[in-house]
């Protein structure tokens, strides 16, 4: 289910869709924002919530395949949906290859967009809670020094405090301390956690 902070941004040149696509949008209950080009949408602030793009395959400039590889390219994880007059297969293919939720082509049923916009709010809302997660785990891992960054990683590794104190050639009782540090200061209660910390920071 939609929640009240989602955001469904359409980028259309044909004012028409765009009115129709309001029309359907707020009816249940969706907030939604309005764009005539990518130079539009460029120009204008991200929502702060969950989002998705609704995005017409042939747009005035840059087009909205060509849009979404910039956006691929820069790393943006903003989930879009295709909407075309003038799909084709290969062009369809090429769109969900490149990480499209769905391509629809016009005229469309409501309820199939309903359905793709769904989706691709869930998406949005999973990966803004990864990012979240990885940001807090990445303020932690920032407060460790550079030899307990060490031992992190080599607990992670498996290595026992006598293996770890011998491979860092300090003692066994030092490298202790510094491993209760590491725990207490990327919050783990486990190995088990500090291994799912380093795979999301890739360490």
């Amino acid at each position: 289910m939609p929640e009240a902070s989602d955001t469904v941004i359409v980028i259309d040149d044909d004012a028409e869709i765009r009115r129709s696509l309001l029309s359907l949008l707020r009816s249940v209950g969706l907030q939604t924002i309005l764009h005539a080009s990518v130079a539009e949408f460029l120009k204008a602030a991200r929502p702060e919530g969950p989002c998705c793009l609704v995005l017409d395959v042939r747009l005035p400039g840059k087009s909205g395949l060509d849009f979404q590889r910039e956006l691929k390219s820069e790393g943006a994880e903003l989930p879009i949906i295709f909407i075309s007059g003038h799909g084709d297969i290969p062009m369809s293919v090429k769109a969900i290859k490149d990480g499209a939720v769905e391509f629809l082509e016009k005229p469309f049923r409501d309820q199939d967009l309903l359905e793709a916009i769904g989706q691709a709010l869930e998406q949005d809302r999973i990966s803004r809670q990864r990012r979240s997660e990885v940001a807090a785990v990445r303020k932690c891992f920032q407060t460790l020094t550079p030899r307990e960054c060490q031992v992190m990683a080599l607990v992670v590794a498996g290595k026992a405090n006598k293996e770890i104190a011998a491979e860092l050639g300090t003692s066994e009782v030092t490298i202790k301390v510094h491993r209760g540090n590491v725990m207490h200061k990327m919050q783990a209660d486990s190995v088990a956690d500090l291994v799912r910390m380093a795979a999301k920071l890739n360490v």
